[in-house]
């Protein structure tokens, strides 16, 4: 197996870069010669799109990739760019070390550059971030996008202008005097071929559009504004409209920053008169999709933003208007049709909407729309959707991330934030972003102390998370408070998942992340009561849950660790059987790989390396790092059991490259290492040095998802 692993993770180019050779080449020189560039410019002009061709052109300096990171969608407030960064990145860490220096970490001994695209209202937070990781990584370089620069000594800044314009020189005849075309006017002709099929620039046509490049300045997105508009207007009907705008407006030639918001006036000109020609009911959808981060897709906007204002029936249509006007972006994926909104777009529907006076109700709605999601996915995820709810929901991160902002500026009776962060627990623990769950749930228990439902949830909700972590200390923290909860009165009618008076619900989540604390502990006996506990309720006459599964698993994991394997055989039957009956896998998969232990401790080696596999197979689909690396190590003890040493090697390799992303390998738990290490010496016992290196290093450098697909191979298929 060959296949390097990606280096790298650049967006599509969405257009082709008009003009910006000199530019370009600019940005390349100073990223060459210094550590942090930013290039600044106004609202509009090109600066993320300069960035990224840039970026693309540079690639190829970095031996360790060149790594795109969007701060558009995340919060001033959210304190989680070390999560964006971490993200973007080869990255998964699940030690409980601060984020940031998790990344400093992982960056020491790399070269690579990282791209912060649409910094202007995280200036702080990336100086915050920008300065320890300069430090701690000397092979490490930025470069920034922003309107305004971090302000630090080792910075070096290219301010973008916008396009040069025809020149005005009476020839009417829209070139410059050269006679090569201004790049403003072949990016207007080159959008307006888009917006109309057929469009071309006749000899009559070529003054007018000189007249609307000049107007506007050669800013890059008022002219693909104004192109978008050419559906509907001929080019001196355009221009006609557009300099009554401007006589209204008045007149500047840099940032406006008296405006709101404060833009350069072509592009206030452009967007404000897009504005004028939209219907009112396409102004409104415009100004309520503001709310969102991100992408999103039409059923959020039909539940957060349609009203008698602004029919559900209507929403598709007034999406597709928004994208043919260019005031939206049209996103197809996998998981369907998504749609985005530039930055100074969502900035001046952001605005009008604060005119509205409907900025506050639309933020609940959107909050409320996300909470309801989240709730869904809490019931939903034990069954057999937990794919198609890994990939919504992965899609919908930087909404959920707004939301819970949302809900951590509020103070308010219905514990909103707790409930949110607790209802997302299966996003956290089952679609690998433990890390940002344990920030999002530590916040959330932080703001809303008074006893209640919610936070009894959400104190269990912390209880994957933690486990993933290996904190024991905060476990042991939280299972206390859960426990002393559970023994406790408190309102019955605050939200918590369950209905009734009783706190039989409550005392199963005290349960619950007790037998996680002593399965974090190593406490075999009390282990195994707890589970017993737990599996002797009337659950199976239930719906599925989190918590019988979970008693399964810790439980046969402990009999496994106390040999008594025919046993913990019996529980992980049962487990099969009830996740084969609701269609569950993510729990299934840890079943999988208990039993593959089982298995190897039996002599049982292929049965063992099948359970393996199938682990392997269900926990890298959903991103779930220590399943994934707990499996392939399982997967390469099989191999050396069964003679098979250079593919145990490569095994090894491959699981070395995702523990290094983890920060934490074999999970912290004593018995896998002592297993993994075994495997190591026999295997390299077998092979002798020289040929145990050249495999496993070979398994290391290995593209992980190449790697995991070639693991899943029958052996006779590779």
């Amino acid at each position: 197996m060959t296949t390097e692993r990606r280096v790298g993770d650049l967006p599509e180019e969405t257009g082709r870069l008009v003009g910006r050779r000199t530019e370009l080449a600019q940005v390349v020189r100073l990223c060459e010669r210094s550590r942090l560039v930013t290039v600044t410019g106004v609202g509009g002009v090109g600066k993320t799109r300069l960035a990224r061709r840039a970026a693309g052109e540079l690639q190829p300096s970095f031996p360790d990739g060149v790594w795109w990171v969007e701060l558009s969608p995340l919060s001033g407030a959210s304190q989680v760019l070390p999560y964006a960064i971490a993200e973007t990145l080869p990255l998964a860490d699940q030690s409980t070390r601060p984020m940031l220096e998790v990344v400093a970490e992982y960056l020491a001994d790399r070269e690579l550059l990282l791209v912060l695209d649409t910094c202007e209202h995280l200036v702080e937070e990336c100086r915050s971030a920008v300065v320890p990781l300069l430090a701690a990584a000397p092979g490490l370089r930025f470069l920034v996008t922003g309107r305004r620069t971090l302000g630090l000594p080792a910075e070096e800044a290219l301010t973008l202008d916008p396009l040069p314009v025809p020149a005005d020189d009476g020839s009417g005849d829209g070139s410059d005097p050269g006679g090569e075309a201004a790049d403003a006017l072949v990016l207007l002709t080159e959008r307006a071929a888009e917006a109309v099929p057929g469009f071309t620039l006749t000899a009559a046509d070529r003054a007018e559009a000189g007249r609307l490049c000049r107007r506007l300045e050669g800013l890059p997105l008022a002219l693909e504004l104004a192109a978008a508009r050419l559906r509907e207007l001929p080019l001196a009907e355009l221009n006609r409209h557009l300099a009554d705008r401007y006589a209204t407006l008045g007149n500047t030639e840099k940032e406006d920053f008296d405006a709101d918001p404060p833009w350069h006036q072509a592009l206030r000109t452009a967007i404000g008169w897009s504005h004028q020609l939209c219907t009112p009911t396409e102004r409104l959808t415009w100004a309520r999709l503001s709310v969102f981060a991100g992408t999103f897709d039409a059923e959020a906007v039909r539940q957060v933003c349609a009203d008698e204002l602004l029919p559900a029936a209507e929403v598709p249509d007034l999406l597709g208007a928004l994208v043919d006007k260019s005031l939206l972006g049209w996103v197809p994926t996998g998981a369907g049709e998504r749609y985005r909104m530039l930055d100074t777009i969502r900035e001046h529907g952001a605005f009008w909407l604060r005119g509205l006076g409907e900025e506050d109700e639309l933020r609940r709605r959107h909050r409320d729309h996300y909470l309801a999601l989240a709730r869904w996915g809490d019931a939903a995820w034990i069954g057999p959707d937990q794919f198609a709810w890994f990939d919504r929901m992965t899609a919908e991160h930087d909404n959920l991330r707004a939301a819970l902002e949302q809900g951590l500026t509020e103070t308010d009776e219905e514990h909103t934030a707790l409930e949110l962060a607790a209802a997302l627990w299966f996003f956290w623990h089952g679609c690998g972003f433990v890390k940002e769950g344990r920030h999002y749930l530590d916040r959330a228990l932080a703001a809303d102390t008074a006893p209640s439902r919610a936070r009894a949830k959400a104190l269990y909700a912390s209880g994957p998370v933690l486990v993933y972590l290996g904190d024991l200390p905060a476990l042991e923290e939280r299972a206390a408070e859960c426990t002393a909860l559970a023994a406790s009165s408190f309102d019955p009618s605050t939200p918590s998942g369950s209905s009734g008076s009783s706190n039989e619900t409550e005392q199963t989540y005290a349960k619950a992340t007790e037998l996680r604390v002593a399965a974090l502990r190593g406490d075999l006996t009390l282990g195994v009561s707890l589970a017993e506990e737990l599996l002797a309720t009337d659950w199976r006459a239930r719906p599925l849950a989190l918590y019988p599964l979970a008693a399964l698993v810790f439980g046969s994991h402990t009999l496994v660790a106390k040999g008594r394997f025919e046993e913990a055989i019996g529980w992980l039957d049962e487990l099969s059987a009830a996740c084969e009956g609701s269609g569950e896998r993510c729990m299934r998969a840890w079943g999988d790989f208990v039993r593959a232990q089982a298995e190897l401790a039996l002599g049982r080696f292929p049965e063992a390396r099948a359970h393996a596999r199938a682990a392997l197979l269900v926990k890298h689909r959903l991103r779930d790092g220590v399943g994934s690396g707990l499996a392939l190590e399982s997967l390469a003890r099989a191999a050396t059991a069964l003679g098979q040493h250079p593919d145990a090697a490569w095994l090894l390799g491959l699981a070395s490259q995702l523990w290094d992303t983890l920060g934490r390998s074999q999970a912290g738990v004593p018995s896998m290492t002592a297993a993994r290490l075994t495997c190591e010496q026999e295997t390299r016992l077998a092979l002798g040095d020289h040929a145990y290196e050249r495999a496993y290093r070979s398994g290391y450098e290995t593209d992980l998802h190449a790697g995991v697909a070639h693991a899943l191979a029958p052996r006779e298929e590779r």
